[in-house]
């Protein structure tokens, strides 16, 4: 992977599920928020990964994300993360001729729902699509590492 450059929008209204694929429910927990780097451990369906990432509101930012046996993701969700698992059930949506993923919370982030697209640079254009609404990339509450810390409910 090397670089993730994404934008984070919040979701204004239920209209993206008239395309969205079937949701994939999300467990993930951090070892470390960081900084400098966070560390993540997910269950997305049946595949789990250890994924580090460069602890900051930037755009892009490093991260590496590697597969790891899911026994070994569930030991290490119930005993080394620090702060909330975080739950959320992620869709894709295609929004001309781009991929977003909206991961709608449940748990102590219930009734947050955000929009996230992945691009291949910084500047690249794209269509914000008529659901999506303020952009939050740059707001540090709405990351997940600050979500696992400081919930969507408590704020």
């Amino acid at each position: 992977m090397g670089t993730e450059i994404e934008r984070k929008f919040l979701v204004i209204d239920g209209s993206w599920q008239e395309s969205a694929s079937e949701g994939v429910p999300i467990l993930q927990g951090y070892i470390t928020t960081g900084p400098p780097i966070a560390v993540r451990v997910r269950v997305a369906g049946d595949r789990a990964t250890l994924n580090l990432k460069k602890s900051t509101v930037d755009i892009a930012r490093d991260e590496f994300e590697y597969p790891i046996p899911g026994d070994e993701a569930a030991q290490l969700l119930g005993h080394f993360c620090v702060g909330h698992v975080i739950q959320k059930i992620r869709h894709r949506v295609e929004y001309r001729g781009f991929l977003w993923e909206v991961d709608t919370f449940e748990g102590s982030n219930e009734g947050l729902v955000v929009a996230e697209i992945e691009l291949e640079s910084v500047d690249q254009p794209f269509d914000v699509p008529p659901w999506a609404g303020q952009e939050v990339s740059g707001d540090p509450r709405y990351l997940n590492t600050s979500l696992s810390v400081r919930p969507y409910r408590d704020w």
